[in-house]
């Protein structure tokens, strides 16, 4: 008796699953157009560096001009390197853009003008960098041994605050930079960037697709020539630059190197590293790939050696532009290659000054009405990090509150430390940095430093596990953890 046997059948081939979202090659056009969004996002922050410095010690016009282009050629190097990598040893390979930190400004002008002749000035502060990168590249390993301090409850906080404390920084460019002055606040000014703002809103709920990922670009194209119809546009520097130019290494002559600069600069290469984590937590957030150490080490090796380069070149130390960190969560692009040819157009402007005097000549209002809504999506995925925080049966509620209010301080008041010894200022001067001291302490003392009913010290536990913390309802169970 014969048995039918049903045919079997054909079985569907599965592709394999395709690569994670932050390798994704995209087309080269669309890949053009996204890198140039990112680099109009952050031209004027990137700048900004050079310009303050350069003006604040007082250097001739042509030294400053060398800095700029030298700050757009570091830039787009180490964004390339951040993006791209090269092996196990540089790179976080996340969209991450890199550019000058606004650290380093004060002890850069204080150490600068402390000698009567600035060029010596310069070579002390370029002596002092090259050191502080090395110090970078060095401590770049240990130091990434401290995102298991980060969980979300630090992590959320300080990406919060770095969201909150920069979005007045780009109010400066839709208002003006002195309240005294007769064209601060100009009505037309502030409306023309709520355009800039209303333009993002409206493509991003009404369009789809690519249109919707370029939205920032578009509302910046738009601006500017609404801006031209109101008489704002002077793009008269662009006719007075070079079209190639570089600034060649050491600039003002060969490094000096003193013991208190070097002291100084490595003190902001710590925050800069603090910075740095936070931004590529957030980062990681967004595009859903796990930071291991080992990840963040190479991003911060990074940014210590845009020191050293930096040092030579006539240039800054970089870290990560929180902008950008914004942008990517506006488009939900999450491709590095994208920034690292963000990073590519950076080094050809680095090259060319004339094409960096186009983007330099985009007026303020303009360029802060986006940047502004950037800074707010940092602090927006600020929020949803926190949101994985546990606030039940614990002072985590207490810790956030304490560390945001220390942040928020030198954000609305700048001065407030001016009587502090110097040493006080350039660490709780700055918002984000005072904020991630004071959370991380209080996360230890919280959530770490607590012994159980019996005595059992809770430290090594809660590191290992990521945990909040413990538990200790229990008057006879050993200690449980209450995870963040």
């Amino acid at each position: 008796m014969s048995v039918n046997t049903p045919t079997p059948r054909k079985q569907k081939f599965i592709p394999p699953s395709s690569s994670h979202p932050v390798d994704q090659l995209l087309p080269a056009g669309r890949m053009a157009t996204l890198g140039i969004q990112h680099l109009l996002i952050m031209y004027a922050s990137a700048v900004a560096v050079p310009l303050i410095v350069g003006a604040a010690v007082g250097l001739p016009t042509e030294s400053i001009a060398v800095l700029v282009s030298a700050d757009l050629l570091v830039s787009g190097i180490f964004t390339i390197i951040q993006a791209v990598g090269i092996g196990k040893i540089l790179g976080v390979r996340l969209p991450v853009v890199t550019a000058a930190t606004f650290t380093v400004l004060s002890p850069m002008i204080i150490i600068a003008t402390s000698f009567t002749d600035r060029t010596l000035g310069m070579q002390v502060v370029y002596g002092a960098m090259i050191c502080s990168g090395v110090f970078g590249v060095l401590i770049a390993k240990p130091f990434s041994r401290l995102i298991r301090f980060f969980p979300p409850l630090v992590a959320g906080t300080t990406i919060t605050i770095i969201g909150l404390s920069l979005i007045g920084a780009d109010v400066g460019l839709i208002a003006g930079e002195d309240p005294t002055a007769a064209s601060y606040g100009q009505v037309s000014h502030i409306v023309l960037a709520v355009v800039v703002v209303l333009i993002i809103v409206l493509i991003s709920r009404f369009f789809t697709g690519f249109l919707n990922q370029i939205a920032v670009l578009i509302s910046l194209v738009i601006g500017t020539i609404i801006s031209g119809v109101m008489g704002l546009n002077d793009f008269s520097a662009v006719a007075d630059e070079k079209w190639i130019g570089f600034g060649g290494i050491f600039h003002f002559g060969p490094p000096k190197f003193q013991v208190a600069a070097i002291v100084s600069l490595c003190l902001v290469m710590l925050v800069t590293f603090t910075e740095s984590t936070a931004d590529m937590l957030a980062v990681a957030e967004m595009v859903d790939k796990e930071l291991k150490p080992n990840d963040l080490a190479r991003g911060l090796a990074n940014d210590g050696l845009s020191a050293v380069v930096g040092g030579v070149m006539n240039a800054f130390p970089d870290t990560s532009f929180a902008q950008n960190v914004g942008l990517v969560g506006i488009t939900r692009v999450h491709s590095r290659w994208v920034v690292a040819t963000t990073g590519v157009f950076l080094v050809i402007m680095g090259f060319i000054p004339k094409v960096g005097a186009v983007v330099a000549s985009i007026p303020g209002p303009v360029i802060g009405g986006a940047a502004t809504v950037m800074f707010a999506m940092v602090a927006a995925v600020g929020i949803q990090t926190l949101h994985k925080a546990n606030f039940k049966n614990n002072q985590n509620l207490l810790i956030v509150a304490v560390s945001l209010s220390f942040g928020m301080i030198p954000t609305v008041a700048p001065h407030f430390y001016d009587k502090f010894p110097e040493g006080f200022r350039m660490v709780f001067g700055s918002g984000i940095t005072s904020t991630v001291i004071v959370v991380f302490i209080l996360n230890l003392l919280f959530n770490h430093w607590v012994r159980g009913p019996r005595g059992e010290h809770a430290v090594q536990h809660a590191v290992d596990s990521g945990a909040g913390a413990p538990d200790t309802r229990g008057d006879d169970g050993p200690t449980r953890f209450v995870g963040e």
